[in-house]
């Protein structure tokens, strides 16, 4: 790396005080960001255990703006978290009351005093020397100092290497025109209002990658780590221009099944089966939208049945079962296959016997 472009150094030290003064100034949600809120309470009361009973913390780094204009500054920010985005949150709930000591706190230093439970406003209170010295806390904070996103991208990849960051959280760091393609589908309605599954690991952005991949390719593809990993990668100009159009077809479908699927519908509970529902309603003509979502109602209603024999003559039964099957391993490439086969085949017969 070219050292001109890029710098990290230690930040002057400050309070906790003072960073929470200036969490205004703090872009809490860059794009590279893992999603936030992730910590549990316990999780969050732990820090703050730490942090009054005198531990170190691990380093937080941030992206320092103060340095001069950067086009990554998107809010006329003076910092923009790389790491201890939840650390930093718990930090601030701690000094907005939102959180309190946990109710089996100890305070080492002094064990015969009763901290369980208080929350910072309560330790001012009634133990100002302890709370001022939370707030008088000087953690170490790492400045990175660049105007290229991909030193950013690239330092945020490193230091969550040996963490839990999901698959999709990795990638939503990479450099590349497709992490930010998925982003914006992510934003699409039929994330944030149609659907009902679990965000907060990255499915959403799961998700997006795999829709945009069907897309692109033009077929049905094996959605395993690897090859959402490998179709990320993608970075070339010309694919760019590709991506770009691809990105329209995504989000003209996401459209339609928009129209077609409920505000927070049941349907959409579970991200697994979406992809398959995706491709199987971009077959569809729009003539036939409106009675897509009844279809899939039904036939998951059949799926789930314990009596499939006598739900439907002829050889659903036997479909239904390839179908649950199907299920089991929903990445794989021949199950993507068999479920839309099957859906487009019963979507068929369910239309041509309902209008007889």
């Amino acid at each position: 790396m070219n050292n001109s472009k890029f710098r990290i150094q230690e930040l002057d030290r400050r309070t906790l005080s003072w960073w929470k003064n200036r969490r205004d100034r703090i872009d809490m949600e860059p794009p590279y960001q893992r999603k936030g809120r992730r910590w549990s309470k316990s999780d969050k009361q732990y820090l703050i255990d730490s942090i009054v009973n005198g531990f170190d913390l691990p380093k937080f780094y941030v992206t320092d703006f103060t340095w001069g204009p950067s086009d990554l500054n998107r809010n006329a920010s003076a910092y923009a978290v790389i790491d201890g985005k939840q650390r930093f949150e718990a930090i601030f709930d701690f000094f907005d009351g939102k959180i309190a000591l946990s109710e089996d706190f100890k305070y080492i230093a002094d064990p015969n005093i009763k901290l369980a439970g208080l929350t910072l406003e309560q330790l001012r209170q009634q133990f100002p020397g302890i709370a001022e010295e939370f707030e008088n806390f000087n953690p170490i904070i790492m400045g990175v100092v660049t105007s290229d996103k991909r030193f950013i991208e690239e330092l945020f990849v490193r230091l969550n290497r040996s963490r839990p960051l999901t698959g999709a959280e990795v990638r939503n760091a990479m450099a590349g025109p497709v992490p930010d393609l998925v982003r914006q589908i992510c934003s699409h309605d039929f994330f944030t209002s149609n659907s009902k599954f679990p965000k907060g690991s990255g499915q959403d952005l799961n998700l997006a990658a795999k829709i945009l991949m069907f897309e692109q390719l033009g077929r049905i593809e094996n959605t395993k780590k690897e090859n959402l990993d490998q179709f990320t990668s993608v970075s070339s100009s010309d694919n760019d221009i590709t991506l770009t159009e691809t990105l329209k077809s995504v989000l003209q479908n996401l459209d339609r099944m928009t129209d077609i699927f409920f505000f927070e519908d049941d349907l959409l509970r579970s991200e697994g089966p979406i992809p398959v529902y995706y491709w199987f309603i971009r077959s569809l003509n729009s003539e036939q939208h409106w009675e897509a979502r009844d279809f899939i109602e039904t036939f998951t209603g059949w799926v789930k049945s314990k009596d499939k024999s006598s739900i439907y003559p002829d050889d659903l039964s036997s479909d239904l079962e390839t179908y649950s099957t199907a299920l089991r391993s929903v990445n794989d490439k021949s199950s993507h296959e068999k479920r839309f086969e099957l859906l487009s085949k019963w979507f068929a017969i369910w239309v041509s016997r309902s209008h007889r």
